[in-house]
C-alpha cells in the first residue's frame, strides 16, 4: 500500500488523441500502473497513475496537455471476489469517504492494484495498515495430520 500521484489529463474527444498521448508515454518508457477513462461530449478525462511521475509531467508539458494532480491510495489486492469490497468496507466503517475508485487488471492467481481517491489519504492508509497488522498478528491454529494420513 502506498500513496501515489494520480494525473487527471483533459483531452479533446477525437479519434487518435488517446493513441497519441499513450504513444508518447510509451516512447518515454513510462510505465502505467493504473488507468481509467471517462468521457463527455466535448472532452475525455484520463485518470492515470504512472511509475515515474516527474517524467510523465515532462511528457504532458511537451504535449501541452492540461492536467491536475492529486494524491490517491494504491492498495495491493488479491485478484479474487470481494478483495476491494473488504477494503472499502473498512474505510466506510471508519467514516472515510471514497470519491471514486478503480482497479488494474490482474492475472489469475496474481495481484491487482486498487486506486482509491479518499477524503483523507493518510488516515485511510494508517487505518488499513493497522487492520493489516492486527490480522497478521492473530495466532493461527496448528493443524496436524494423523500418523496414518502422513504415509
Amino acid at each position: 500500500m502506498y500513496i501515489a500521484t494520480q494525473f487527471s489529463i483533459f483531452m479533446v474527444n477525437k479519434p487518435g488523441v488517446l493513441a497519441r498521448v499513450l504513444g508518447e508515454f510509451a516512447r518515454a518508457k513510462i510505465n502505467i500502473i493504473a488507468l481509467t477513462m471517462m468521457d463527455s461530449v466535448e472532452h475525455g478525462v484520463m485518470r492515470v497513475v504512472f511509475g515515474a511521475s516527474e517524467k510523465a509531467k515532462e511528457v504532458l508539458s511537451k504535449l501541452n496537455m492540461p492536467y491536475n494532480e492529486t494524491e490517491v491510495l494504491c492498495v495491493s489486492l488479491t485478484n479474487k471476489s470481494g478483495a476491494l469490497a473488504a477494503v472499502v468496507e473498512k474505510l466506510a466503517k471508519n467514516h472515510i469517504n471514497i470519491a471514486y475508485a478503480y482497479c488494474t487488471a490482474g492475472a489469475k492467481g496474481g495481484r491487482t492494484t486498487g486506486v482509491l481517491k479518499v477524503a483523507d489519504v493518510k488516515k485511510a492508509m494508517r487505518l488499513l495498515q493497522q487492520n493489516h497488522r492486527l490480522k497478521d498478528s492473530k495466532s493461527r491454529p496448528v493443524v496436524r495430520r494423523s500418523q496414518a494420513s502422513r504415509r
